[in-house]
């Protein structure tokens, strides 16, 4: 029988974000570097490539992503991955509730979809292949490792009760709000400064994009200027990533990247401005 992840936009996010930014990228450095540049167009478009060929993996796995149980065990469908754990190996079953304080090891984490190599605070290393992990988490301990899915919530307790049957063990019920506050860490999503900073890098980018959009066509400034929003871009997604992982061992860490995204996204404007207004 084959069950649905929990619903959630994360495919259509992450389709929509992902072709708006690969998008400008691709125009903006194809656009801002002539012949005369060759070496670092290669030396830019190749990585931007390989980002988004990885990137349409994870998107492909994000609208097909499905889980199931048949004769053999439990099958997960993950885009062109097919991960099956028989029931004999399943060791333990737990389904965890409450909110969860996840980050990212390696993988593909944007809201509503989570896939990949997480460490969750206060239990520990997890391959996830989900949608939306904080309402409610089924936990499997198995010798193929540690595996959290996300059912679609009318179809969980059946999923649920079928493992049950079929490996002989009986879920138990862990609750994170239990978690000594010690082992839990500190959440990112409740914290108040750093999404103010998240937000502060966000503003700055779209007001950057923005103001390139209305004054840059037809102003006589050299085309290299639209390189420097396609770097701004590149920085803002890869300091949002790493940001996250490192305020989970430093949270002044977090802070500092952030801010360092603000400052110099703050002063490729700068030199825009300088440049519009000669």
């Amino acid at each position: 029988m084959e069950y649905r992840p929990r619903k959630s936009y994360g495919a259509w996010y992450g389709l929509i974000v992902g072709g708006t930014v690969f998008g400008i990228c691709l125009w903006g450095i194809g656009f801002s570097l002539g012949e005369e540049d060759r070496v670092l167009k290669l030396m830019l478009l190749i990585p931007a490539y390989l980002f988004m060929v990885v990137y349409a993996g994870f998107l492909f796995t994000a609208f097909t992503l499905k889980y199931e149980t048949n004769e053999r065990g439990l099958l997960i469908k993950a885009g062109m991955r097919r991960i099956t754990i028989p029931y004999d190996e399943i060791n333990e079953l737990i389904n965890v509730k409450g909110k969860v304080n996840l980050f990212s090891v390696i993988g593909a984490n944007w809201p509503g979809f989570k896939v990949g190599l997480f460490t969750l605070r206060g239990i520990g290393p997890i391959r996830l292949y989900a949608t939306k992990p904080g309402d409610e988490l089924l936990y499997i301990k198995s010798s193929q490792g540690f595996i959290g899915i996300t059912p679609a919530d009318d179809v969980y307790e059946d999923l649920l009760k079928t493992l049950e049957s079929k490996s002989g063990k009986t879920s138990t019920i862990f609750d994170t709000e239990d978690i000594p506050d010690d082992e839990k860490g500190e959440n990112v999503r409740e914290d108040n400064f750093y999404k103010l900073l998240l937000r502060i890098n966000l503003v700055m980018l779209l007001a950057y994009g923005l103001y390139l959009a209305l004054f840059f066509p037809g102003s006589g400034a050299p085309n290299f200027i639209i390189l420097l929003l396609v770097l701004s871009l590149a920085l803002f997604f890869f300091n949002i990533g790493n940001a996250e992982r490192l305020y989970q061992f430093s949270s002044t860490g977090g802070y500092v990247l952030l801010s360092i995204g603000i400052l110099v996204t703050g002063i490729f404007f700068i030199l825009t401005l300088g440049e519009l207004s000669l």
